[in-house]
Parts: C-alpha cells; sequence; structure tokens
C-alpha cells in the first residue's frame, strides 16, 4: 500500500505542477494556479500520516516505510527548484517569457551553482534521515530496523557523493576555453 501511495503522490505531484502552470500561463488565472502549486505539500503530509498509520498498526518497518520518508525528504530538499525549473520553461514556450538560463559551465559561478545543488540534495537527505530516525524512534527497539538504517546510509552516501562532486569544481574549476575568455574579456 506505501508503494502504490508513493507513485500516487508522485504522478499527482506532476499533475499537480502541470495544472497549477496550465492556470498560470495559457488560462490566464496566476492566483488560481498559485492556489494549486500550494497543494503539493499536502501530498506529502498524506503520505508521512499513512506511513506513521501503518507503523502504528503494527506493520514491520521494512524498505517501503524508508522510501516514504526519503521520497517526502527529496520533495522537501528539492521539489522548489523542480517547481521553479518547470516554471521557467513553461513561461518561456507559453507566456512570451525569457528563455531559460542553463547552469553556468566555468569558474565561480559554475562553483557556486555546483554547491548549491550539493545543499538541496543535502537538505533532502537530511530531511529523509531524519524521519528515518522519527520512525525508528516511534517502532522503538522491539521492531527490526535495519531496513530504515540501511536508508539512512543511503542518504549519507547521498550527502557524500554532491560534496565531493561540489568539492571537485571547487579544486579542479573548469575554465573556459581561450576564445571564449578573450570573448568576455572584449565585452567588459
Amino acid at each position: 500500500m506505501i508503494v502504490t501511495l508513493i507513485v500516487i503522490c508522485e504522478a499527482g505531484f506532476w499533475v499537480l505542477l502541470a495544472t497549477g502552470l496550465a492556470l498560470r500561463y495559457p488560462a490566464r488565472m496566476p492566483r488560481l494556479g498559485a492556489a494549486v502549486l500550494l497543494c503539493e505539500p499536502l501530498l506529502e503530509v498524506v503520505l508521512l500520516a499513512v506511513t506513521a498509520i501503518d507503523l502504528k498498526n503494527g506493520a514491520a518497518p521494512d524498505w517501503k516505510h524508508g522510501l516514504a520518508a526519503v521520497y517526502i525528504g527529496f520533495t522537501v530538499g528539492l521539489g522548489h527548484h523542480t517547481i521553479k525549473w518547470v516554471d521557467a520553461r513553461v513561461a518561456h514556450r507559453f507566456a512570451g517569457g525569457p528563455p531559460p538560463v542553463g547552469p553556468p559551465k566555468y569558474g565561480t559561478a559554475r562553483i557556486i551553482h555546483e554547491w548549491k545543488t550539493a545543499i538541496r540534495w543535502t537538505v533532502a537527505a537530511v530531511v529523509a534521515m531524519g524521519l528515518l530516525q522519527a520512525a525508528i524512534w516511534y517502532v522503538g527497539g522491539d521492531g527490526d530496523i535495519g531496513s530504515l538504517r540501511m536508508w539512512q546510509q543511503k542518504m549519507l552516501f547521498v550527502i557524500g557523493i554532491n560534496v565531493i562532486i561540489a568539492g571537485s569544481c571547487t579544486l579542479f574549476p573548469k575554465k573556459a576555453p581561450a576564445a571564449e575568455r578573450e570573448r568576455l574579456g572584449a565585452e567588459r
């Protein structure tokens, strides 16, 4: 049941996003579109409540409960950025907005971009780890919490990978090709 609810929440996320943006741009109802977009966190509240009820009713904590915590964490850490990313593209496509700006490729701007990305992923993983720890405490010492601990370890791995990527961009920054550096210097 938990896995089905996670799939429903993910599908619901994209349906609410599409509906909110369709109301915002093609239908030209920005307030109603914003109201629909603000309903998205309710999906995670429902998932959290159902997961807690499932554990309270005696379900053995397993990978599904861990996946629910991870899904909620990733929605908290990455959901807002995802909505902004999609919004910029829809605004460009349907409302005459400016073309979306891609991530910087070189220099300090690239380093800052990579650290912001690492922070978003770290927030997602920390929220997931916190929810997993809450589930461990909720179940208590009587239950088998091995699968929840396994998810916590995976979240530490996610943090580590993102910090390594951002750190490598900091230590070994990619420089613009010479022709582009000359062009940028001439524009200043």
